[in-house]
């Protein structure tokens, strides 16, 4: 059975990793002027306990057969932090043969009992999206927050939005997000540890090609192939009706299927601040009154 030709991906990454390592980090002695920026493939080898042609054959991509014990080896010798670590590991899953056709993702449908939960966070912005980063599901809070993305052209037929295609292909995005630059870092981080999870994804090729073809600073963040599988942080955005907002976020992960990747997102603000009043105030105007709030005509 064919298996996706990943290697590429997988000299580009650990050439990309072994870039980042200097001697003095590894430990190493250095001597005389050195050619490459970072490690030295003899030096990688190593510090992997590995010969030279036996990781000089692994950079250029041969990785199928490896042991996890070596792999394990070589990303302790580059450092890899656990994402990074993952992204390998997945690397070399794809690329082992496999005597049968490799089962083929399906979109899942999401739950009511998801949907009652993103509900009933009525002062928090909350969504789920997939690997593929389409936001399949929200809260009204988090249609508000995000209306740009909601409204912008590069959501599909069914206005369903893509981060990433918001993100790189829509210039308003800019504007909306205070430190786009380490969106895009973020977001082009998070696509590539997708595609190293799900290689036979095709609609995950056709956006990946997509933003390769219209977007020059996709271009530039995808090949750092840097990886990010789980994000948290503080986000800054600029709300064309608000204002300014910073958000603290946070992701989980929500399994829905034993294949398909999902992800809940929650933005709030720090209590007892500007940003919870601001937050607040378009909690507001999203509310709806319940039945049982509603005014009756009953003379009694």
């Amino acid at each position: 059975m064919d298996r996706p030709d990943n290697r590429a991906d997988i000299r580009d990454f650990l050439a990309s990793r072994r870039a980042k390592i200097t001697p003095e980090q590894a430990g190493l002695p250095t001597s005389g002027r050195r050619r490459v920026p970072g490690l030295r493939r003899e030096e990688v080898a190593v510090l992997a306990g590995v010969s030279t042609e036996w990781y000089t054959r692994l950079e250029k991509g041969h990785i199928s057969g490896v042991s996890e014990d070596v792999l394990d080896a070589v990303a302790q010798a580059l450092r890899l932090d656990e994402d990074e670590r993952t992204y390998l590991f997945d690397l070399a899953r794809a690329a082992r043969p496999t005597g049968r056709a490799p089962a083929r993702r399906k979109d899942v449908e999401i739950p009511p009992r998801v949907q009652w939960l993103l509900d009933s966070m009525t002062l928090s912005s909350a969504f789920v999206r997939n690997g593929r980063m389409d936001i399949v599901a929200g809260n009204p809070l988090a249609r508000a927050l995000h209306a740009p993305m909601f409204e912008s052209d590069t959501t599909d037929k069914h206005g369903r939005p893509n981060i990433a295609r918001f993100i790189f292909l829509d210039p308003g995005a800019q504007s909306f997000y205070v430190d786009w630059d380490h969106a895009t870092v973020t977001t082009a981080a998070l696509l590539r540890a997708e595609a190293g999870r799900e290689p036979h994804d095709r609609a995950l090729r056709e956006l990946i090609g997509e933003l390769s073809t219209l977007s020059p600073e996709f271009r530039t963040q995808w090949a750092a192939h840097d990886v990010r599988i789980r994000h948290d942080g503080i986000k800054r955005l600029r709300h064309p009706e608000i204002g300014d907002l910073e958000l603290t976020y946070q992701s989980l992960d929500l399994p829905l299927s034993h294949r398909t990747v999902h992800n809940l997102t929650i933005y709030t603000a720090e209590p007892g601040t500007s940003h919870e009043d601001r937050l607040r105030l378009l909690a507001s105007w999203t509310a709806t009154p319940s039945p049982a709030a509603e005014p009756t005509n009953d003379p009694r």
